[in-house]
């Protein structure tokens, strides 16, 4: 595997870690699609560094199971915010 993309599965990884992000967050901060940064967490990470990838791979299972939480907040924040403005 190429230097590069193992420093940037590294990077990812501790930002995720760090931050409790999720993979949309990092994409965002990184400048990388989805698809890669869940694939370089997921699959590359865990041949690089098998201990960050546990580490990973416990904040993505929390932010699975908070999934449904904050898409109900963002919709009742969505709904507030219209009922205010009218």
């Amino acid at each position: 595997m190429k230097e590069y993309i193992e420093l940037r599965c590294k990077m990812l990884a501790n930002y995720i870690c760090e931050k409790k992000a999720t993979v949309r967050d990092a994409s965002r901060e990184f400048g990388v699609s989805k698809s890669t940064v869940h694939k370089d967490v997921t699959t590359r990470l865990r041949q690089i560094d098998y201990c960050l990838y546990l580490q990973v791979k416990d904040v993505l299972e929390i932010n699975l199971k908070e999934r449904h939480i904050r898409g109900g907040d963002a919709t009742r924040a969505k709904y507030l915010s219209k009922a205010k403005k009218s």
